[in-house]
């Protein structure tokens, strides 16, 4: 009788912790954050307005104004190179693979005193070679409007490394160092 219950309590616990992830906020954002990324294939350079729309439910307001600066940057070099140039970022700025992920995963969440973060594995896959995985973690900080996305973190053990916020403030410099 004992084992039964013990048994029964594993199954309950276990499918509550399910029922948990499905709404724990960190991870409905950053779900909603890559459920849009994936529909951008393939993604190339710094998002437009109208694809900083899309991003708007799930990126926090600074990450926001950066896409909205790296965009005008972007604008300002392409109008001072005559197009002549390429784009300031060239490839997929959201992961460290210049072609992107075609899948992702969501990993685990946690909040700390800063806000919190959630692993991502993505896996990009040309259906001709070998797909290929990494983990990226995404940090999420509270606003007005809920957790949203804040910044990713690329997999260091994986093509470009550093975190978006930085590739967009890098860009953003260039293009208006250029300009000027």
């Amino acid at each position: 009788m004992l084992a039964r219950t013990l048994l029964l309590a594993a199954i309950v616990a276990s499918t509550s912790a399910g029922a948990q992830s499905n709404t724990d906020p960190l991870a409905k954002a950053a779900k909603g954050f890559y459920d849009v990324y994936m529909t951008l294939h393939p993604s190339d350079g710094i998002p437009d307005g109208a694809t900083r729309t899309k991003f708007t439910p799930y990126v926090s307001p600074a990450l926001d104004q950066l896409f909205g600066e790296g965009d005008r940057a972007e604008h300002r070099y392409a109008a001072a190179t005559k197009n002549q140039a390429p784009p300031l970022i060239e490839g997929d700025p959201f992961t460290p693979n210049f072609e992107g992920a075609t899948s992702y995963r969501l990993g685990a969440c946690a909040y700390d005193n800063k806000g919190g973060q959630c692993a991502v594995t993505l896996t990009y896959d040309d259906h001709k070679n070998r797909a290929i995985s990494w983990t990226d973690t995404v940090f999420l900080v509270r606003t007005d409007q809920g957790w949203r996305v804040d910044d990713i973190a690329y997999d260091p053990n994986f093509g470009n490394r550093g975190r978006l916020t930085r590739t967009l403030k890098g860009a953003i410099d260039e293009g208006n160092a250029f300009a000027k």
